[in-house]
């Protein structure tokens, strides 16, 4: 029995049910040409996400992600130092002690596992600190995952690979040249670094690397540009600024812009171990957005209160027909 069967079969209540509702959903939506902007929140890249996510995106089954600046930059630091990342299965018993010793290792924990700072983090700050650099001097400035994007197609890291490349979705999202925002990069090791070094004066423009605001600009055309012509869709993993960020489109070119035209967005799914709390908008239920202008009251709406590293890949597995 492959994936779909098993749950076609078995799905059939509570948080299962809405699993197979929303991959069933995410199929139609993409059956009447609809695009996806996928979102990634949490720790994702860390938990390997890209083992499935990277064959959704060359299937072309995503057009377009928001991440944090942790999901864009730990996916690179997986595919070049995997080899001495470091499993703790007994993270809960974790002693203050237990913890001071991993930092003295320059073991970075992420729940059970920890990122190498040197084979991971340092090896990619020499390589993105040169194309920082070659951008600064030359007066010129790209976003966050445009950097990437460029040091993943030239090759430089390829001698570097612990995994097999097919499992990186940056990578399936540079080959791709893949829609892209993310928003807070700056709350990133990486973006920590660029802080640095900008301090430090060996960048001398902060504006070398674009940030927020310019990503709601470029974004705002991408989806004006692509919702015109195709619903478009929200499929959010976690909630924070990965997901409010970009969903926020809507409600900002219908209401601060006064676009009349602006479709709202034509499917939304989120996938969230959030309880539903006062002020939370990784918690807060889909028909909340209703009010904010960004969802309608026809959008198809799923929750599936799981956690995402669970759910995930069995949502694309679906999708994929596996």
């Amino acid at each position: 029995m492959n994936i779909t069967k098993f749950i076609d079969h078995n799905y059939r209540h509570f948080n299962a049910s809405a699993l197979k509702m929303a991959a069933q959903g995410y199929k139609q939506h993409i059956a009447n040409n609809g695009k996806v902007l996928m979102t990634l929140a949490g720790a994702m890249s860390t938990a390997e996400l890209g083992i499935s996510l990277a064959e959704m995106i060359r299937q072309g089954k995503v057009h377009a992600i928001s991440c944090t600046g942790a999901n864009l930059e730990e996916d690179v630091f997986n595919l070049v130092a995997h080899n001495h990342y470091e499993l703790i299965p007994n993270y809960r018993d974790l002693t203050p002690q237990d913890e001071q010793r991993l930092l003295e290792k320059h073991l970075n924990r992420v729940t059970d596992t920890c990122i190498p700072e040197e084979e991971a983090i340092r090896r990619i700050e020499k390589v993105v600190l040169q194309e920082w650099q070659k951008a600064d001097q030359s007066g010129q400035s790209f976003f966050p995952h445009e950097f990437m994007y460029k040091i993943l197609l030239s090759g430089k890291l390829k001698e570097h690979y612990q995994i097999d490349p097919k499992d990186s979705w940056l990578l399936a999202a540079a080959e791709k040249n893949l829609p892209m925002i993310v928003p807070g990069w700056e709350d990133s090791t990486l973006g920590n670094i660029f802080t640095g070094h900008v301090i430090k004066g060996d960048i001398k423009n902060v504006h070398t690397v674009k940030t927020g605001i310019q990503y709601m600009m470029t974004f705002s055309e991408w989806y004006m540009s692509t919702a015109t012509k195709n619903p478009v869709g929200f499929f959010q993993i976690g909630g924070g600024i990965a997901g409010d960020f970009p969903i926020c489109v809507v409600p900002m070119l219908s209401q601060d812009l006064l676009h009349d035209d602006v479709p709202l967005w034509s499917y939304f799914c989120q996938i969230s171990d959030s309880t539903t709390s006062y002020g939370s908008y990784s918690g807060a239920v889909p028909n909340e957005k209703i009010t904010w202008g960004k969802l309608a009251i026809d959008t198809p709406k799923f929750v599936i209160e799981s956690d995402a590293s669970i759910g995930a890949p069995l949502m694309f597995a679906y999708v994929l027909g596996q």
